[in-house]
């Protein structure tokens, strides 16, 4: 009976993870870089660095700029830098609606010529591929069919591994089909909290896109969405919208407020917005926005605000102050937290990157040790069918792993290739990752089919280690900047995008010299058993 059971869920480990496994691979590599969502995004927006210091008096000048150039705007908005090389931006709407905006040195006070930098999705292509494949809401449905998919692997797996804890500590290298097995054990037994968790947590964040119909009998058909967040979300109830009195008001010392509100939240302020500025009624808000885990070690991370009557200098209203016992309410943004990684700092950031790596790993080799095995000796599962279906697989597998990687740097290439002034820039850097997925599973398929799944793999690993490599090279070519120009300009964010492509490259790398000294694989041995008659 235990034979039994154990070995029906071998079959289910197999063939569910098999399957999840080639589209999984992808959305764990991606997340996984995701994780570094924003230091992407600032090194493909190639902003030019500006001076390092930033004037104490920076939210002065954006109001002198303001009242010469907007006296009569409906509402100011000035978003102070976040990093030091940063630009302040500031914005202004008028009273028919429309919205004007320039970016400003911060150190010098001088207007900047636009656009800042290039336009591009950066950073969050990646977290919008790993949670729904760029497809929309089939997309959210596939992802989450996938990662029940990988919950049904992992604990199928745990059951077949009678000895996972032994085996973890044991590794066998060089010894074919054992150390594949010795691989895939490790990277599964050292990850797999990490696994559980993210995975329930992924499911649990968009819970409501899979199961929508409780909360449309809750909310009702329209807004249901809005509504429910708008609970989640803890915000006081809205001030009424300030009217215009008709009378003019001197402007508030606006540094003096920006210091009383950071004192009051707890955080910089570094957005502020003025409504009817040089009114009696005018008022002011600031923002703290959310860390998103750079400097916060709190789980539950809300952002704040302050908003001050602009002639008085009265609080009006503090916002999101988390000082709530723990309720069921934070059950949400706790799994949502959980999920992207925004607390604990760069430290828990780069242990969700270690622990995405592990789990792509357990993934790539669960699939490669179904080829390795079936190499030795063929289980017939398709019939006469079965070689050219191992075939496929092989493709299949050379696509989700190396294919991957190679779309992923190809996407970077993009960004430094595509025109500037291009209009759909954006939209081609996401095409360009899309088309390169594509061609390497063709790519593999042909090279598969008619010489070897080695040569797949070993051309498109070599591909692109040498594009990790000549990433740096690239980027100094087309926009002046490099490594050495980031560290001078304490710019560490770039430096580790640039950094962790090399180091990214080398590890390719050496697969590739791994896969290049493999003996080719002999043709696929028939089992003994006959094929069954159909």
């Amino acid at each position: 009976m235990k034979d039994s059971f154990r070995k029906s869920m071998a079959w289910l480990h197999t063939w569910c993870g098999l399957f999840c496994g080639w589209v999984l691979c992808a959305i764990f590599l991606t997340g996984t870089l995701s994780v570094f969502r924003e230091p992407i995004t600032r090194w493909m927006q190639a902003k030019p660095l500006l001076p390092l210091v930033v004037s104490s008096n920076a939210m002065e000048q954006a109001s002198a700029y303001l009242t010469t150039t907007a006296p009569r705007a409906s509402s100011w908005q000035v978003d102070l830098p976040r990093r030091p090389g940063d630009a302040m931006q500031l914005a202004w709407k008028t009273d028919d609606g429309s919205r004007h905006n320039v970016i400003m040195d911060p150190g010098t006070g001088n207007v900047l010529d636009q656009p800042w930098g290039r336009t591009t999705q950066g950073g969050r292509h990646f977290m919008a591929f790993h949670y729904m494949l760029h497809g929309g809401l089939p997309g959210y449905w596939l992802v989450g069919l996938l990662s029940m998919g990988m919950l049904v692997a992992l604990v199928s797996g745990v059951v077949v591994h009678k000895r996972i804890f032994k085996d973890f500590f044991t590794f066998r290298p060089g010894k074919g089909q054992r150390s594949w097995l010795d691989a895939h054990n490790a990277t599964a037994v050292l990850s797999l909290p990490f696994l559980f968790m993210i995975v329930y947590t992924g499911l649990s964040v968009f819970y409501v896109s899979y199961m929508p119909w409780p909360m449309e009998a809750a909310y009702g058909g329209k807004d249901a969405y809005e509504q429910y967040q708008a609970e989640l979300a803890l915000k006081p109830p809205p001030l009424e919208p300030a009217m215009p009195s008709g009378q003019t008001a001197a402007l508030p010392d606006l540094a003096a407020l920006q210091v009383r509100a950071t004192s009051l939240m707890q955080r910089p302020a570094l957005s502020m917005t003025v409504d009817l500025p040089g009114d009696t009624h005018q008022r002011v808000r600031f923002d703290a926005r959310s860390t998103e885990g750079d400097d916060s070690r709190d789980l539950l991370n809300h952002a704040r605000s302050v908003t001050f009557d602009g002639a008085t200098g009265t609080v009006l209203q503090l916002g999101a102050q988390h000082d709530a016992p723990y309720a069921g309410k934070f059950s949400h943004e706790a799994m949502e937290q959980l999920h992207l990684a925004h607390f604990g700092g760069w430290t828990v950031k780069w242990l969700y990157f270690v622990g995405g790596l592990m789990g792509t790993a357990m993934m790539a080799t669960g699939t490669i040790l179904f080829c390795v095995k079936r190499r030795k000796k063929s289980e017939l599962e398709f019939g006469a069918a079965t070689a050219t279906v191992y075939r496929v697989i092989e493709a299949c597998n050379v696509a989700a792993l190396a294919g991957t990687a190679l779309a992923g740097i190809v996407y970077f290439y993009a960004n430094r290739l595509l025109p500037d002034t291009w209009d759909s820039r954006a939209l081609w850097e996401v095409r360009a990752f899309l088309l390169t997925w594509l061609a390497s599973l063709l790519h593999a398929l042909v090279r598969t089919f008619l010489s070897s799944p080695r040569l797949a793999w070993l051309d498109q690993l070599w591909t692109t280690a040498l594009l990790c490599l000549a990433l740096p090279l690239l980027n100094w070519a087309t926009t002046g900047q490099h490594l050495g120009l980031y560290l001078i300009n304490g710019d560490g964010q770039s430096a580790a995008v640039e950094f962790t492509a090399m180091v990214f490259g080398i590890v390719f790398i050496c697969m590739a010299r791994h896969v290049g000294k493999t003996v080719q694989a002999a043709p696929v041995r028939k089992a003994s058993r006959p094929v069954p008659a159909r």
